[in-house]
C-alpha cells in the first residue's frame, strides 16, 4: 500500500485552512481544517501531525485517527480535532480517488440522491432579511438561517427580542422555512422569553439556545418550548455529544466536520444520534472541501435532515466564495431546495491547486468578530 509522502496546508481567504496529502505514487487527497479565528493554533498542530504521519500507510485512516486521539494523552477540543479533521478528510479523499469511487461508496453506499440545503441571511447583526430571503428564494433555496438577535446583555430589555420575531414573520411570509440561531449570545433569562415569543411562528429550529456548557439550562429550555432545538458546532467528538443525547434535550445535532475529527467521527456521531431519534443537520459555514465532506456523510445517514452551505454567506462577501478554488463549482447549484449528490471520485470536487497556492501567499488569519456592550463589557459573539 502507498505511504504518505507529504502533508501540506494552505491558509486561504476568506477564512479557510486546506490540507493536501500526497502519497508516494503522487496521488493526492484534500481536506479542510478550518477553525474560524484560530488558524495559527491548528497550523501548529498540523506541523506536528505532518512530522508524525509522513511515511505511514495512507490507507490506514482509522489507525491514524486513533493515533491522533489516543497517543497524545491530551485529546479532544477544537484545535486537535480540527487538525485531525483536515488529515482525516484528505485521507478519505485520497483513498476513494485511488479506487475511483465517491467516498460515500466506502461508507456503505448512498441512501439518497439529493441533499436538502439551506443558506444564511442577515449577517452577524441581522437586517434586511426579507430582501435577502427573497434573493435566496430566487437562487433555489426553500430554507434559510439567520441570527436571532444582535448582541444582548446577560439580562436585557424584553423589547430587544421584538425584532427577531418580526424577522421570522417576514421570512415565513415568503413561504420559506427559517432556522433561528441564538448563537450562544442569548443568556438564559432572555432565551426563555425569545423561544416562547418565536414559537407561534414555527421556526424550523432554534440553534444554540444557550452556550453548550449549560447542559442543564438547555434541558430545562427544551421542556419550555415545542420548537426543535439544534446544537453541536462547539462539540468536538462523540463523547461531547453523548450527554446531550442522554439528557434528551436536543432534536437536531449539528456537528461541524472540520471541527469534530472529520468524516470518520461525524459518521459515528450521526449513527449514535440515530439511536436517540435525533436528526443530523451538519454545521458548515466553511469552504467547498468541508461541504463536500459533509455531503459524503449526509448521503449515507438515514437521519440526515438538512445541510448548511456557505454560498454567499456574509463572511465571503467581496472575495472568495464556496464556488472558488474548484474546477467544478456547478455542483453547488440549488434547485427546489436541493443539490444533487456529488458523483465524482473522492469528495466529488476538483480542487484548483493553482488558485489555492496563489491566494495562500501572505493570506491573513481571520479574526473572530467581537461585541462590546455599552458598559464596556465583553458580550458573546
Amino acid at each position: 500500500m502507498p505511504k504518505i509522502a507529504a502533508i501540506e496546508y494552505f491558509r486561504v481567504p476568506p477564512r479557510w485552512l486546506f490540507v493536501k496529502i500526497t502519497d508516494e505514487e503522487g496521488k493526492v487527497g484534500w481536506g479542510e481544517a478550518s477553525l474560524e479565528g484560530h488558524t495559527q493554533a491548528v497550523e501548529g498542530c498540523l506541523d506536528a501531525y505532518a512530522e508524525r504521519y509522513t511515511g505511514m500507510e495512507a490507507d490506514d485512516i482509522e489507525h491514524i485517527w486513533q493515533m491522533s486521539w489516543r497517543l497524545g494523552f491530551y485529546r479532544g477540543g477544537p484545535v486537535f480535532m480540527s487538525a485531525l479533521a483536515g488529515i482525516d478528510i484528505a485521507l478519505w479523499d485520497l483513498k476513494a480517488r485511488r479506487l475511483g469511487v465517491p467516498i460515500y461508496q466506502l461508507l456503505g453506499g448512498k441512501v439518497r440522491d439529493k441533499i436538502k440545503v439551506y443558506a444564511w441571511i442577515g449577517g452577524d447583526r441581522p437586517n434586511d432579511v426579507a430582501g435577502q430571503a427573497e434573493a435566496r428564494k430566487s437562487q433555489g433555496f426553500t430554507a434559510v438561517k439567520m441570527n436571532g438577535t444582535e448582541d444582548l446583555g446577560w439580562f436585557d430589555s424584553p423589547s430587544a427580542l421584538d425584532d427577531c420575531v418580526e424577522r421570522l414573520k417576514a421570512v415565513k411570509a415568503l413561504g420559506m422555512d427559517a432556522g433561528i440561531d441564538f448563537h450562544g449570545r442569548v443568556h438564559k433569562p432572555m432565551a426563555k422569553q425569545l423561544a416562547k415569543a418565536l414559537e407561534p411562528y414555527r421556526p424550523m429550529f432554534i440553534e444554540e439556545p444557550l452556550l453548550s456548557e449549560h447542559l442543564d439550562g438547555i434541558k430545562a429550555l427544551s421542556q419550555h418550548t415545542s420548537t426543535p432545538i439544534a446544537l453541536g458546532e462547539r462539540l468536538y467528538s462523540r463523547w461531547d455529544f453523548k450527554p446531550f443525547l442522554e439528557a434528551g434535550c436536543v432534536d437536531i445535532i449539528q456537528p461541524d466536520i472540520s471541527h469534530c475529527g472529520g468524516i470518520s467521527e461525524m459518521r459515528r456521531i450521526a449513527a449514535m444520534a440515530e439511536t436517540y431519534d435525533v436528526a443530523l443537520a451538519p454545521h458548515c459555514p466553511l469552504g467547498p472541501i468541508a461541504l463536500a465532506a459533509n455531503i459524503q456523510v449526509d448521503a449515507v445517514s438515514a437521519n440526515f435532515a438538512i445541510q448548511e452551505m456557505s454560498l454567499g454567506i456574509h463572511y465571503n462577501v467581496g472575495g472568495q466564495d464556496l464556488t472558488s478554488y474548484t474546477h467544478n463549482p456547478e455542483v453547488w447549484n440549488v434547485q427546489g431546495g436541493y443539490i444533487d449528490l456529488l458523483k465524482g471520485p473522492g469528495l466529488g470536487i476538483e480542487i484548483d491547486e493553482e488558485q489555492v497556492r496563489k491566494f495562500s501567499v501572505d493570506a491573513k488569519a481571520w479574526v473572530s468578530p467581537g461585541f462590546i456592550g455599552p458598559g464596556g463589557e465583553v458580550r458573546e459573539w
